[in-house]
């Protein structure tokens, strides 16, 4: 039997073909601070069931905010931050495409650009309004 010819065939769009955008980077993003959201979760809610197993159990919490590690938690409560901010305005702006609205090319990129910007700003708003950097 003879081998079948697939020069005519077309190709599949690969990602190497497609220029990037900000609106495909604010879907990446989008999908990586969902997950970042559910790593925070897990986190907050361990951190919440030290904090009801009584003093010894927060006292180890505690030791290591305090500790040389504190930065590292401090950075990782921003980043948590900066992840829950980001994915609630994208995920208004998901919710005005199911109404139909947004979809024009130039706009939609427009409005990633400003999102990534938008979470920024409400994040730093928000540790500056806690106090700062813990």
């Amino acid at each position: 039997m003879a081998k079948p010819s697939t020069a005519n065939r077309p190709l599949s769009p690969h990602v190497s073909v497609w220029r990037w955008h900000a609106t495909m980077a604010s879907s990446i993003a989008h999908r990586i601070s969902g997950v970042a959201n559910y790593t925070g979760a897990v986190l907050v809610t361990i951190w919440l069931a030290a904090l009801a197993a009584g003093p010894e159990a927060y006292g180890a919490v505690e030791a290591l905010i305090a500790g040389p590690v504190g930065i590292l938690v401090t950075l990782a409560l921003i980043g948590f931050t900066l992840s829950l901010t980001y994915h609630m305005l994208n995920g208004i702006r998901h919710l005005v495409w199911d109404l139909g609205h947004g979809f024009d090319p130039k706009g939609s990129n427009l409005r990633s650009i400003l999102i990534f910007a938008g979470a920024v700003v409400i994040t730093a708003a928000i540790w500056l309004a806690a106090g700062g950097l813990v």
